[in-house]
């Protein structure tokens, strides 16, 4: 084994342990962040574990997230090892982190950010206008469930749950006549040929954090978090800190249909954020930009205003 680089401290000599679901986006997620680790830490890759845990989001398959408890069931268990010193760190799909962390805890930092776009896989055609009348859409996020009522009111959107092979086949097996996933997910898995139309974010808002890769440590962890720092990306925490806060003023949740989404550029954060009722009918959006410096004060800002004019439908009052 290669010596720790001597900008960390020696504790990296020792095992270091990333905790992470078990699907296969998620693995490739951590491997994502093992390599990196290593690269920095000038280690090989076999030297730091990467365990698997099973959470309650991967045990629920028979309802939507919303009536079990929010996304947060992504990553409960997971946590929990983090604050217990079972792991030293987690590595999650940023859209599927609680607005709230567990006390102690705090993400450290995110991988480059991928492809923020949703992708619509379907049997036949090549975009929403190709769905035949009354076409039967696979979904577990009342996002896209809205924001496709909202440009089709008359698709038939129904509850489908599991990873990303197992939406897939239940399209191909005639279940649905299609569904919707994250572009950069199929990326990663090297299946972004299965995607039948990539939708602009111009009409059709991503999830808060999708495409980002988040890690996730326990605060007074001061070794661990500088080798996050070493491989983190300063743009994509500038977005997730807009974002984030966003959702945080808007105290969302699996519950409400919000949309939202930061670019950075020219020294300047840009964000754009979408409130709507389940139906898609009523709808309060924004865009709003800010120096970088500001930008979780932004997020705070814009989620502040639509939660004050966005229809009591759309926040479930």
């Amino acid at each position: 084994m290669t010596q720790a680089s001597p900008a960390f401290p020696l504790a990296f000599n020792a095992r270091l342990t990333i905790g992470t679901r078990g699907s296969p986006l998620a693995l490739w997620q951590a491997h994502a962040v093992r390599d990196a680790l290593a690269q920095t830490l000038g280690r090989t890759p076999e030297s730091i574990v990467v365990e698997v845990i099973r959470t309650s989001g991967d045990r629920i398959q028979d309802r939507a997230l919303a009536e079990a408890g929010g996304k947060g069931l992504f990553t409960k268990e997971i946590e929990e090892a983090l604050t217990d010193g079972r792991i030293d760190l987690a590595v999650h799909s940023a859209k599927d982190v609680a607005t709230f962390l567990p006390e102690g805890l705090h993400l450290a930092g995110y991988l480059p950010r991928a492809d923020v776009r949703d992708a619509l896989i379907q049997r036949e055609g090549a975009g929403l206008a190709d769905l035949p009348q009354g076409a039967r859409i696979g979904t577990a996020s009342l996002r896209r469930e809205a924001q496709l009522r909202r440009l089709r009111p008359d698709l038939d959107v129904a509850l489908l749950r599991g990873n990303v092979q197992t939406r897939l086949a239940k399209v191909r097996g005639g279940e649905f006549h299609g569904t919707l996933l994250a572009l950069a997910g199929l990326d990663r898995l090297g299946i972004a040929n299965e995607a039948s139309a990539v939708l602009d974010t111009a009409n059709f808002l991503p999830a808060v954090g999708q495409g980002a890769v988040a890690i996730e440590t326990r605060i007074a962890d001061e070794a661990t978090n500088a080798a996050i720092v070493a491989i983190a990306c300063r743009a994509t925490g500038i977005a997730l800190a807009a974002e984030r806060a966003f959702l945080a003023a808007l105290d969302g949740s699996c519950r409400t249909p919000i949309a939202g989404l930061a670019t950075v550029e020219s020294g300047e954060v840009r964000l754009k954020g979408l409130v709507l009722s389940p139906d898609g009918r009523d709808a309060a959006e924004a865009d709003v930009r800010a120096p970088v410096a500001d930008a979780a004060r932004l997020g705070a800002a814009c989620g502040t205003e639509l939660r004050q004019s966005a229809p009591a439908r759309a926040l479930g009052l």
